[in-house]
C-alpha cells in the first residue's frame, strides 16, 4: 500500500514538473513572438516639441515595434503639408540661446537674455527659431520634415484627431498623404490601452 502511494506521489510530482516546463516553454515562445507596441499622443505644434514624437516613433519602429501617433489639438499641425514651426524662448526658460555660427569667442556660448527683452523685442521668436534650426543643421540633426518622412517609411501609423480638424475648420487637403486614420479619442484610446508603452508628449 505504501509503495502504491509513493508511486502515485512520484507520478504527480513528475506531472507537476512536466507542466511547469511546458508552461515556461510556452511563455518563452509567447514572449519571443510578441511584437512590442508603442502609442504616442502629440499635443504641441512648436519646433522644439515636434522632435520628441518623431524621434521616439522612428527609433521604436527601427527596433521593430508597432507604433502609432495620435496628433491632437496643436500637435495636429505637425501633419500639415507646409510646416512653419516656431519655438518660443519666452515659454522655455531652460532653452539655451546660442549662436550656431560666428566668431570662435562667441559661437556656442550661452547668451543670457532676460525674458523681458525676449517678450518686447519684435521678431525675437523668429530669430530664436532660425537659430535653433541652424544649430540643429550644424549638428547634423534631421529636420522635422525628414523625421516625419522617415516615420512614414517605417510604417508608423499617423492618426489625426478629427475633432481638432472640425474645431479649427481645417481642410484635410492641407495635410500630408499617409495619414492612416481620422478618428476621435474614443477610437484611439483602446489602441493605447493595448500598447506596451504609451507616452503623452
Amino acid at each position: 500500500m505504501n509503495s502504491q502511494v509513493a508511486q502515485i506521489g512520484n507520478e504527480v510530482s513528475d506531472l507537476d514538473l512536466w507542466f511547469d516546463r511546458r508552461f515556461e516553454e510556452k511563455m518563452a515562445e509567447r514572449e519571443a513572438a510578441h511584437v512590442p507596441s508603442m502609442t504616442l499622443i502629440a499635443t504641441k505644434g512648436t519646433l522644439d516639441m515636434a522632435y520628441p514624437p518623431f524621434i521616439l516613433a522612428s527609433t521604436a519602429a527601427a527596433l521593430g515595434w508597432d507604433v502609432s501617433i495620435f496628433f491632437t489639438f496643436y500637435g495636429l499641425s505637425l501633419l500639415r503639408r507646409d510646416l512653419d514651426l516656431q519655438v518660443t524662448p519666452l515659454g522655455n526658460p531652460a532653452m539655451p540661446m546660442k549662436l550656431p555660427s560666428g566668431p570662435d569667442w562667441l559661437k556656442g556660448r550661452s547668451l543670457e537674455i532676460p525674458t523681458s527683452v525676449m517678450a518686447n523685442m519684435p521678431g525675437f521668436q523668429r530669430i530664436a527659431s532660425n537659430l535653433m534650426k541652424r544649430g540643429m543643421q550644424a549638428k547634423g540633426v534631421a529636420s522635422i520634415e525628414e523625421l516625419r518622412e522617415l516615420c512614414l517609411e517605417a510604417e508608423v501609423k499617423m492618426v489625426a484627431c478629427q475633432m481638432t480638424v472640425d474645431l479649427f475648420d481645417w481642410d484635410r487637403a492641407d495635410f500630408i498623404d499617409g495619414i492612416s486614420d481620422w478618428v476621435g479619442a474614443a477610437s484611439f484610446l483602446p489602441i493605447a490601452q493595448r500598447s506596451d508603452v504609451n507616452l503623452f508628449v
